[in-house]
This record gives C-alpha cells, sequence and structure tokens, in this order.
C-alpha cells in the first residue's frame, strides 16, 4: 500500500484522507496547524502533520488547497515536492454576487497547469475536481456511474493517480484519460456548471459522467 498525503484540512482534503485510509494506505493530512485536534481524521487513523513533513513523508500526494492559491503555495513546497506525484483536484473561478462561480479565472491556462510551471521536478495529475467530494471516494453512492478524468504529462504519475483511485472504487470503466495536462483547462472550466447543478438539485452527491 502507498502513503498518501493530503494538502488541506478543509472538508475535501478530510473526505480524501478517511478514504484513503479506509482503503488501507498509510495517509498524512498537511495542516497548518498540526497540532489542533481533527477528531473525523484520527478516528480514521489518519496522523496531521506540517505540510512539508506530510508531502515528503508521501509516494502520492492530493492538493485540496483552494485552487486560487494553490500554485503560490505548493511552490513554497517545492523541496518536499521534488520528485513526487501530486494529484490536483481543486478548482479556480471568477465568482458571483451569490458565491457561484462564473468563468474559469484565466482561460488559457489552468491551476494544474501552474502548479506543474511552479513545481517542475513534480509530476502533477489533474483528477477528481468534476464531482461533489462525497464521489470522490465513494462512486458508488450515486446510481450511475460516475467518470473520473484524468490529464498529465507523466504516464507513470497517472498510473500511480490511478491506482489510488481503483482502490476506492473507482472501475476501470469509469475512468478517462485525456491526455496532456493541458487538458485540465477544460475539466476546470466545467466548474461553472456548479451553481447551476446546485440550484436544481440542491447538496445531492453529483458528479459529471460520459455516457458511451
Amino acid at each position: 500500500m502507498s502513503t498518501v498525503a493530503v494538502l488541506g484540512t478543509g472538508i475535501v482534503g478530510i473526505t480524501l484522507a478517511t478514504g484513503f485510509a479506509r482503503a488501507g494506505h498509510t495517509v498524512l493530512v498537511g495542516s497548518g496547524h498540526p497540532d489542533r485536534p481533527q477528531e473525523a481524521l484520527a478516528s480514521a487513523g489518519v496522523r496531521v502533520a506540517a505540510h512539508a513533513d506530510a508531502a515528503g513523508a508521501a509516494d502520492v500526494v492530493f492538493n485540496a488547497t483552494p485552487g486560487e492559491v494553490a500554485a503560490q503555495f505548493l511552490a513554497g513546497l517545492a523541496p518536499a515536492l521534488r520528485g513526487r506525484v501530486l494529484a490536483d483536484v481543486s478548482n479556480a473561478a471568477v465568482r458571483g454576487p451569490d458565491g457561484f462561480p462564473t468563468g474559469p479565472l484565466d482561460p488559457n491556462t489552468s491551476v494544474a497547469e501552474e502548479i506543474q510551471r511552479a513545481l517542475p521536478d513534480t509530476r502533477v495529475v489533474k483528477t477528481l475536481n468534476t464531482m461533489d467530494q462525497r464521489v470522490m471516494t465513494d462512486p458508488s453512492v450515486l446510481p450511475t456511474p460516475p467518470t473520473a478524468f484524468l490529464a498529465g504529462d507523466d504516464p507513470t504519475a497517472k498510473a500511480a493517480v490511478t491506482a489510488l483511485l481503483h482502490d476506492v472504487g473507482w472501475h476501470a470503466d469509469w475512468l478517462l484519460d485525456l491526455g496532456p495536462l493541458t487538458a485540465a483547462r477544460a475539466l476546470e472550466a466545467s466548474y461553472v456548471m456548479l451553481g447551476p447543478i446546485i440550484r436544481r438539485h440542491g447538496m445531492a452527491p453529483f458528479s459529471l459522467a460520459i455516457a458511451h
């Protein structure tokens, strides 16, 4: 089993960490306040550590920090992330008065690409950003098979992330590799659908899916 680090202690980070722990992986969560107790993490056997310590101990690191600041934040962890696989699940957007996304911050790039530019010695993979966090590590929560997209420039990095997704219930035919990391632009652009989806369906779990 792999050692997985999750950077971020929001609901997405906690969901990822507890999901991978249930699947039998050793999981560390990176936090700016590692001394603060996190009951949900402790009960799942997840240890909280400083961001650099968590990243440096992991085989695969998941970025669950806000997309608007992720590249700048992760650049500060470059030594710990050198040589690592980093799966980015974040989104960034221009937001309307209601807080929902109305468009990408920059249609000519993506959060994942900016992270890769900031971390040239880290292998970045975009995935899991097109769904509610409850689906990320429990895809069978939906009655219709969801799709987890992957984009990245390193095949071995995508293989490592794919293996972890299999471990938390993603079937092989529910995964779709979209090719290079530039495909993250399309994946992140889909985030603008969040507001209309929630207005129509409420806070129920959801995911984009490809029917074929």
